[in-house]
């Protein structure tokens, strides 16, 4: 797969294209917090832990365990217990978290093959 150069305007036009469609889309309404746990656990080696979550995202537990919690309700991610130490829980996404990212990174692809060599007006990054 060939490699994607954005200019920082194209990529702002990314985040702007994806975060009105996801808004206006009848999808879960996500923070900047949960959607950088829901990124982490999905595209970054497991097994997560709430504390390893906050560590790796610079955030305290209870800030993580809240996203989590709010995470649960959209049914984006779930909690098991981790069989190997039973004190521990693992957080991993739902098959409709995977489906939910697929689904935001479709307006992403299309701003940026859009964007890839145009220039437009307004502002400037």
């Amino acid at each position: 797969m060939a490699e994607l150069e954005l200019s920082p305007r194209d990529a702002m036009e990314c985040l702007k294209r994806t975060f009105c469609e996801t808004v206006m889309a009848d999808r879960p309404d996500l923070t900047a917090r949960q959607l950088a746990i829901l990124f982490t656990v999905a595209m970054e080696a497991g097994p997560h832990t709430v504390r390893g979550l906050a560590a790796q995202l610079n955030l305290s537990k209870p800030v993580v365990t809240r996203a989590i919690d709010a995470l649960s309700r959209h049914d984006l991610v779930r909690r098991r217990p981790d069989e190997r130490d039973l004190r521990s829980v693992l957080i991993e996404r739902t098959p409709f978290g995977t489906q939910f990212l697929r689904d935001l990174a479709q307006p992403m692809m299309g701003a940026a093959s859009q964007g890839e060599g145009q220039h437009r007006t307004g502002m400037v990054a």
